[in-house]
Parts: structure tokens; C-alpha cells; sequence
């Protein structure tokens, strides 16, 4: 999930950077930024550091089980083949 607070400090520099004349109006620019980069990141397909972290986890430990069954299996292999032998 993206971080608002992250999505009003962009709002607000973009309302910081209006020239002083207009300073009135910039809280509703801000608020109408504010509202279209909500909904634009929305309709993005992001996920969070965190959430990107826990799965990179879960992907090493699945990876680290698959190897370990390859190799259970080229042992079963190499033992059915040695029985195959006899």
C-alpha cells in the first residue's frame, strides 16, 4: 500500500512551489493533487517494501526446499538405479 504521508508531501511541494499571489487557492490545489495522485497510484500495481520483503523470504525458503528435494530425488534415482543393477 502506498504511504499517504508520502502522497501529501508531494502535494504539498507541488503546492509550495505556486507563486505567493496565488496562495489563497493553493490548499485546494493541494487537496485536488493530493486526490489525483491518490487514485493514479492506486490504479498502479505497487506493493510495500515490507510486503516485497516477506516475500522475497518466502522465496528463498521455497527455493531452499526445492533444492533439497532435487537432491532427495537424485538420490532416489541413483538408489533405484543401483537396485536396478542387482
Amino acid at each position: 500500500m502506498l504511504d499517504p504521508k508520502k502522497i501529501e508531501e508531494m502535494a504539498r511541494q507541488i503546492g509550495a512551489a505556486i507563486p505567493p499571489k496565488f496562495r489563497e487557492v493553493a490548499d485546494d490545489v493541494e487537496a485536488k493533487v493530493k486526490a489525483v495522485l491518490q487514485a493514479k497510484l492506486s490504479q498502479l500495481d505497487f506493493v510495500s517494501r515490507e510486503e516485497f520483503d516477506v516475500q522475497r523470504q518466502v522465496l528463498l525458503r521455497t527455493r531452499e526446499k526445492l533444492e533439497a528435494l532435487e537432491v532427495q530425488v537424485q538420490q532416489l534415482l541413483a538408489a533405484k538405479a543401483a537396485d536396478d543393477q542387482n
